[in-house]
């Protein structure tokens, strides 16, 4: 999905975007923008003028009628601009929609049955809990999960990503999307939803709901900008008797012209444009968002809680090395290790056979040894996993504080030398597995993990605008501090259960604080539906999914870093154009009211600044600047303005200098040259 509409505005776009312009100007819809509904009920009753130039009574000069035409069409180009620039936004993620579409077909599936056999039918008629089986150049016909089998698997139709990526039974790497091909070897997959309900169904239903409910900030803006239009509207009001009392006669359409000068149409017309991009730019970075708000949210984020493994760190904690306990021989802890790791898929287990054989293990007669053994997988209440072999020997791995029990209640003794080598590898930010035979310790696997690289420049950038970083880890304290000092984070759970990371949510909320944090299995489902923006990964489980607010397609955990800028990247884009637009005000009330003033009030000379030719021209030149300035703002609203790490104040003070300063300047140039350009052909016509 990451290629697809990349370019900004194509063909296709352009022109449903027109369309969709003109079917905006129902009344019905343009209510839900206050500002823009008064301008297109001003574009009515300039319209009425135009037919009927003394309906409010006599109005003028003898070509006030083409004077109230001019101002009815640049009102009605304004209008539609507005709507254009919506229309974009919604056709930007319409087009990601009908991409998604085009992907969902239906297919032949291999259903297996309860006796092995296999079974052609259609992949609309499977159902959750069906095993299929995929072969080479096959597509997977809904979600699931690998039971059996490795593969190799393109998915590009949903991820965007035209490398292949493996997929295979346990781990983290079992889960598999509907619409994705198998482009090596086979899978056996257990179908995990009902047909409707896939991921892919999902992504189409919420890319096309980019009309979304407007966010929390979005409605507080907006009332914002219908109070200054009141303020405005009370303002006119009382400026129509002033003008008559000093014999200023003006037209009722120049007072219409003069309110849709001072509104903030600007943001008006911009507003929705923004909010839908900021849910685009989201998508086109592989990120579901299931609401608007969710975007909004991240950024306002204050405390980002991460896991350790996969976000922090690459998360393969693989065998680096062997260490027996006093009086073993190295050769034995060998054996032992992977023996109780031959039957173990986890990244873990298979790296330790895989260091074992580089260290000439004859892991072949050791599989011998271990033939009609049985596994004991790992489990969170355990800690541990094994073999149970067929001449009674128990063979366990684990977590330290787990073996030292489990070794206890049989009877053994513990080393005196294995505190220290535990805290030795802890020290290396390396997570020790202790292994043990029936009631005999014999040593550590040392699993070494690498903090991925960037993160300390990346956590130091989110400590500049104000977010604080706390990793998550089922490591024991001292492996937990040496991470967390190496990756620059700024504190740390160790020996953390998922319940601890809602409780550290909480902590954080009850201080008013907005938490952001990656989840993608079952345990994580709780946290991540109390954090205020939660994001799953797509490899997850079904109830991450569902709980999170935020789903990453490429399932990289420290992608949360990114949403965050966005959602920053939103805030700032929406109030950089809020101050551009009110500075816009500034300035068209120096080309409007000086000029109207002038010849009845001749003190007010001194603020026509800007010299225009007539007071038509100058009404004209500011009305149209205020209905081209819409459209050249689209690409800013649509890309946002470029995120840069800073406090609070010194974005305010940026935003003030760059867009309010260059929102008083743009108009005093651009309404000038409009001017130079449009006074002779009304001089020509006689206005």
């Amino acid at each position: 999905m990451k290629n697809n509409g990349n370019k900004f505005l194509t063909n296709d776009i352009l022109k449903s975007s027109i369309v969709e312009a003109f079917k905006k100007l129902n009344p019905k819809y343009m209510m839900k923008n206050p500002v823009m509904f008064v301008v297109e009920v001003g574009t009515v009753v300039a319209f009425l003028l135009t037919l009927m130039p003394n309906l409010f009574g006599n109005d003028g000069s003898g070509n006030i009628r083409i004077y109230n035409a001019a101002v009815t069409i640049i009102l009605f180009i304004t209008i539609l601009f507005a709507n254009f620039a919506e229309s974009v936004a919604e056709g930007r993620g319409k087009a990601q929609a009908d991409t998604l579409k085009k992907t969902r077909k239906d297919t032949m599936a291999r259903l297996i049955d309860e006796n092995g056999n296999e079974k052609m039918i259609s992949s609309s008629e499977l159902k959750k809990g069906d095993v299929v089986l995929v072969n080479t150049g096959e597509v997977i016909p809904n979600d699931g999960e690998v039971i059996e089998g490795l593969a190799s698997v393109d998915e590009s139709a949903i991820t965007g990503e035209s490398a292949p990526v493996v997929r295979e039974s346990g781990g983290d790497f079992a889960s598999v999307t509907g619409g994705t091909t198998v482009v090596s070897d086979w899978l056996k997959i257990k179908i995990t939803t009902n047909p409707g309900e896939s991921f892919l169904d999902k992504m189409i239903s919420l890319v096309e709901g980019a009309s979304r409910q407007k966010t929390p900030n979005e409605i507080a803006l907006n009332t914002v900008l219908v109070s200054l239009t009141l303020i405005f509207m009370i303002v006119l009001i009382t400026l129509y008797p002033m003008a008559n009392y000093t014999g200023v006669q003006i037209p009722v359409s120049t007072m219409i012209a003069l309110l849709v000068c001072l509104i903030p149409t600007t943001i008006g017309g911009l507003l929705s444009a923004i909010g839908i991009a900021g849910m685009d730019r989201v998508t086109r970075f592989n990120v579901i968002a299931m609401s608007g708000k969710a975007v909004e949210s991240c950024g306002d984020v204050d405390t980002m809680i991460l896991d350790k493994t996969g976000t922090i760190t690459y998360g393969n904690r693989l065998a680096a090395d062997f260490i027996p306990v006093a009086n073993i021989e190295k050769e034995e802890l060998i054996n032992f290790a992977t023996l109780s790791s031959l039957k173990d898929d986890t990244p873990e287990g298979k790296s330790t056979v895989t260091l074992a054989k580089d260290m000439n293990c004859n892991v072949e007669k050791l599989e011998e040894l271990a033939e009609g053994a049985e596994f004991i997988e790992f489990s969170a209440q355990t800690r541990m996993s094994g073999l149970d072999l067929t001449n009674g020997v128990k063979i366990r791995k684990g977590a330290f504080d787990s073996i030292k029990e489990y070794v206890r209640n049989l009877g053994g003794e513990i080393p005196s030398d294995l505190d220290e080598k535990v805290n030795e590898i802890a020290k290396l930010g390396g997570t020790p597995l202790v292994v043990v035979a029936d009631n005999k310790i014999y040593g550590l696997i040392y699993l070494k993990d690498t903090v991925k690289p960037g993160l300390v420049e990346r956590f130091e950038r989110l400590r500049e605008i104000g977010i604080k970083t706390i990793m998550c880890t089922g490591d024991n304290p001292l492996t937990a501090a040496t991470i967390a000092k190496e990756a620059g984070v700024d504190g740390f759970i160790a020996e953390c259960k998922p319940e601890d990371k809602i409780e550290a949510i909480k902590k954080e909320q009850s201080e008013g604080k907005i938490v952001a944090m990656t989840g993608d299995g079952t345990n994580d489902a709780p946290a991540l539906a109390q954090a205020d923006v939660g994001l799953a990964m797509n490899s997850g489980t079904t109830s991450a999914k569902e709980a999170a607010n935020m789903v990453d397609l490429d399932s990289d955990p420290t992608k949360i870093l990114e949403v965050v800028e966005i959602g920053k990247q939103l805030l700032i884009t929406r109030g950089a154009l809020t101050t551009f637009s009110i500075a816009n005000d500034v300035a068209k009330y120096f080309a409007i009211i000086p000029a109207i003033f002038t010849v009845a009030i001749p003190q007010m000379e001194m603020l026509d600044i800007m010299n225009l030719a007539t007071p038509f021209s100058a009404v004209l030149s500011a009305l149209i600047f205020n209905a081209i300035i819409i459209p050249c703002l689209i690409p800013l609203a649509m890309k946002g303005v470029k995120y840069r790490p800073m406090s609070a104040q010194k974005l305010l003070l940026r935003n003030v200098i760059v867009f309010g300063g260059g929102g008083v300047i743009v108009p005093f140039i651009g309404i000038k040259l409009i001017d130079l350009l449009i006074a002779p052909l009304l001089m020509m016509i006689g206005l």
